[in-house]
Formats: C-alpha cells, structure tokens, sequence
C-alpha cells in the first residue's frame, strides 16, 4: 500500500471544511480528491495507465493501483494483461476479468499538484451547481428574500444565501430602484441548468408575486379558508385579485383587507404604492365580470360564449370609469376574468338596438313582402333572419298579436319560397362555377358555402381534402394592434374550427386518403373525453 507525505487526517480535514463550506457531502470531496491523485498519478506512471485511487473515508489512508483487463492477446501492455500474467496475482482470473495491481508511492510535483488542484476545485463548483438547481428548483412559487448584490444595466444580482438570483429590468416594479446591501423580496419564477450554473430567475411584477405576498400577510389565505382565483396586475400603477371564501362566516374580501386596512397596506407598501382591487370571485360569470369592472357600475352583461366575448352596459356617465385612464380598468378584468370585454353606454347600445331593428324589419319586409308593421313586429319577436321565420313551429307565429293563423301561415310559407328561390340561385351559380354535387355530401356544407369555396377554386372532393383548417376559417398573425387577419374561404357563415376541422376530414375520407373511424373508435374517443380531468 502507497501512503503520500501528506497527512491522513488532513486529507479528512480538508475534505469535511471544503463540504460544511460549499454545504455538499464530503463523498463528493472524496472523490474529487480521488479523481485528482488520479490525474496526477497519470503523469508519473503514463497517460495510458487506468490509474485509481482510494482514500478510506475513515482513516484517511491512501492507495494507488492500476486496472489491467484480462485478453488472451495483448494490444496495450498499460491497460490489458495475458490470462497466464493474471493467474499470477489471481489463479481464478478468467479472460474478461480486472485485475488491481498496487502501484508504489510517489512525491507529487509542482504541477501535478496544481493539475490536482484544478480537478478538486472543478468537481466542488459541479457538485455546488448541482445542489443549487436541485434546491432551488423545488423552491419555483415561493416568495424568497435577500440582499442586492450588484445592479447591471438595471437588472439587479440577489444574493440569496445559498444562491445567485437576477431580477431582469422588465422585471421590476417600474420607477423602483435598488442599491447593494438593500433587502429585496420577490417571487422565484424559473430556475434553469446552465453552463455557467444554475439561473435563477426572480420578479417583482409578476402577479403571482402579489398573490403570495397576500398569503404572508393574511392568516386565512395561508390556511386555505380564502382562496386567491386569478390576478392581474399593471405593476406599480394598478391591480386586482379575485378571491373566495370556503367558510360563509369569513368574508374573503374583509381578510384581505384587515383591520383598518392594515393587510392591505402591508402588500401595497411592498409594491410601491400598486392600487390594489379586492374582488370577491364567483362562478357565475357575468356576476364576476360585474365585481372585476368595480368600481364601475352595470347595468346589463351578454356574453357570447361562441366567441369567447362579453358585451358590457354602463350608464353613460360610468363609461370612462368603467375603461379607466388609458384602458387599464377594463383591461385588467379582461385579464383576471379571461374574457374580451366590450364595453357600451345606455345610449349606444340603445341606438344599436333600433338600428338592428331597423336593419331586420327592412329584410323582412322585402323578403316576405310584407307591409312595415308586419316587418316590425316580426323584429320585435326576436327573429334574427328569414331562417328562423321559415323553420319555427307554424303556432309560434300565429301567437304574435297583430297576426292570426292564416297570416302566420302565409308569412312561413313566402319566407320558405324565398329560401328556395334564393338556393336555386345560389345553385346555379355553384354549377357556372363547376363545384361538384359530390361536395354535397360533406355535413355542415350549405349551396352558399359551395359558392363561396368555387370562388376560390375548392371544386372537388380531392380540392377540399387537400385543405388547411386556417384556409377555411383563416387565421391571425402577430398579436395586439400589430396583428393581421388573414380571410377564409368561409368567412361569414360562422363556421367554427372544429367544425371547419370536420369537413376537411370528411372529404379526406371521401376521398380515400384515411379510414373513416369505426364506431368503436369513436366511442372510445368519448370515453377517453369524457374521463379527461378539466384544466383550468
């Protein structure tokens, strides 16, 4: 056995103050140093040499050996070793074996040892890396506190403890400013393995951020009676979180608040002076879109659940309250609601009313050749277009004052004939075109959406197969006001993508592209529908 000049405790002495500094475990030492004596025992006995050491974690005592693999030919005398040889140091070795020769002591020189060094110094930095990752990593959510470090072109370096977060520019409270030794607290969103070392990404605009710094400050929140729903937030100028109660006792807005206000003022004061909107949440939607508008008043909500869009009347004198300086208050209920908010006063909704009024007693008349009275008060029924007149139960119309059984009948019967001249119409057109009569048998295809997909040259069953869902519907490009629409072939007759999505599959399997999906597969995609858990 070879033991080096060096101390054995002091092997074990460095290896416990080098893991209690960089807080890992001293096997990772260990063997760093292991690996490192190895590296420069290479220098000595030859780079080739399969070189290994081994310091007893106990006492501190070392050994070198080498590793020969047993061959019946030898190739490399530094690492391999003939069956005969090996039978010498172990009369069971066998061809495939490894065999452990004890290598003699040797004095490590100047830059062995600083090649040594090199090793232990970059194994520690890997083991230190990896344990920040592992602890941080499971750390994403929380809201953790620290000291500035330094600030770089406005991102500011938080020295966490254990650890080196960054709060990026875009990422602060705007107008904020920080100097180092100054105490920070933000929200620890990202933790990425990089080359250089693990990333810590913090915020101080995130929503999140005030929605944990709610849970420090109220008991209620921290115990799970008052739940934060959503958050939305224009950092340091405005905010508003939606919150609930599980206990009908405890008012979930009133625990937010506290006591004169103190809870409030305690998450307020950390976000710079944000004006912060406490609004109670419910499952009702329109009841929630109301409560997210506050403090502006409502007077009648539509939703429009197709398009993701809700129509929202004010009295005239709330409209700027209820939009806020430069659209802020209507765009962050927007957000903490999920919905495209539109908003109109009492009077412009009014006047929109007549005007679709006006517009469908208009249709009416010259469609059914009726007088305007008879126009209108088919409008004023809520029928939308001659469709509904056509279609509607023959006694419906009879019920309408103003009409009796055989007005109502003829009226049905003259909105029918205009439906038919009007497909006769559109059929012909379809024939000039050349549009098939095979793509009939697509469901959800109408003779007007035949024409409008000859328009565009979709004339066959293979025309229509080989179509994209976005060349049906269209599609837009970009976001916010930059944003361009790009038509479809079906604007206009309210085609939705999945609906648009069928008729292309249709056609394919028409086609003979695919199979058409057995029965048994559809149910299992039913099934598997209706087993899959609601994301939120």
């Amino acid at each position: 056995m070879a033991v080096v000049s060096a101390n054995r405790l002091e092997l074990l002495q460095i290896a416990e103050a080098v893991a209690r500094e960089k807080v890992i475990d001293r096997s990772i030492v260990i063997d760093a140093m292991e690996e490192a004596i190895a590296k420069a025992a290479r220098s000595r006995y030859g780079a080739e040499t399969d070189v290994h050491a081994e310091i007893d974690p106990k006492t501190g005592a070392l050994r070198l050996s080498r590793h020969l693999v047993v061959v019946d030919q030898v190739e490399n005398d530094a690492r391999e070793v003939t069956l005969d040889q090996a039978r010498r140091y172990n009369p069971g070795a066998l061809v495939g074996d490894v065999i452990s020769d004890t290598l003699p002591p040797f004095d490590f020189g100047r830059v062995a040892a600083q090649s040594a060094k090199q090793v232990i110094v970059q194994k520690v930095r890997d083991a230190e890396r990896d344990r920040q990752f592992d602890e941080y990593k499971d750390r994403i959510g929380e809201v953790v506190n620290g000291l500035v470090k330094r600030v770089e072109y406005g991102n500011v370096i938080v020295d966490l403890g254990r650890g080196e977060g960054i709060v990026r520019r875009d990422e602060m409270i705007p107008r904020e400013t920080f100097r180092p030794g100054d105490r920070i607290r933000s929200y620890l969103f990202d933790v990425r393995r990089e080359v250089r070392g693990p990333q810590i990404f913090l915020s101080r605009s995130h929503p999140q951020f005030m929605a944990k710094l709610f849970g420090q400050e109220v008991p209620e929140i921290y115990d799970g009676i008052v739940e934060v729903k959503a958050v939305a937030r224009d950092p340091g100028s405005r905010a508003k979180i939606a919150v609930i109660s599980r206990d009908g006792s405890i008012d979930p807005v009133g625990a937010c608040v506290g006591m004169r206000g103190s809870r409030v003022q305690a998450v307020v004061g950390e976000l710079q002076g944000e004006k912060i909107d406490i609004i109670p949440w419910s499952e009702d939607q329109a009841t929630f879109i109301v409560n997210a508008l506050q403090p502006a008043e409502v007077v009648k909500v539509v939703l429009d659940e197709e398009a993701d869009r809700i129509e929202v009347v004010v009295p005239d004198d709330q409209l700027s309250l209820a939009i806020g300086r430069r659209g802020q208050n209507v765009r962050l209920a927007s957000q903490l609601t999920g919905w495209d908010i539109d908003i109109l006063t009492e009077a412009e909704e009014s006047e929109r009313r007549q005007k679709e009024f006006a517009e469908r007693t208009a249709i009416f008349m010259e469609a059914l050749d009726v007088d305007e009275t008879v126009g209108q008060l088919l409008a004023a029924e809520g029928f939308r277009n001659v469709e509904e007149i056509a279609y509607v139960e023959p006694g419906e119309l009879a019920n309408i004052q103003g009409l009796d059984e055989e007005s109502g009948t003829e009226i049905q019967a003259r909105a029918q004939d205009h439906l038919a001249r009007i497909e006769s119409e559109f059929d012909a057109k379809r024939q000039e075109l050349g549009v098939q009569d095979e793509l009939r048998e697509i469901d959800g295809i109408t003779t007007p959406m035949l024409v409008a997909l000859g328009e565009n040259d979709v004339k066959t069953i293979e025309d229509l197969a080989g179509c994209a869902t976005d060349d049906l519907v269209g599609y837009t490009e970009g976001r916010g006001p930059e944003a361009t629409r790009h038509a479809g072939y079906l604007d206009g007759f309210e085609v939705s993508r999945t609906e648009a999505e069928a008729m292309v599959m249709a056609a394919r399997v028409h086609a003979g592209w695919i199979e058409a999906p057995t029965e048994a597969a559809e149910a299992d995609g039913a099934a598997e529908d209706a087993e899959a858990p609601a994301t939120a």
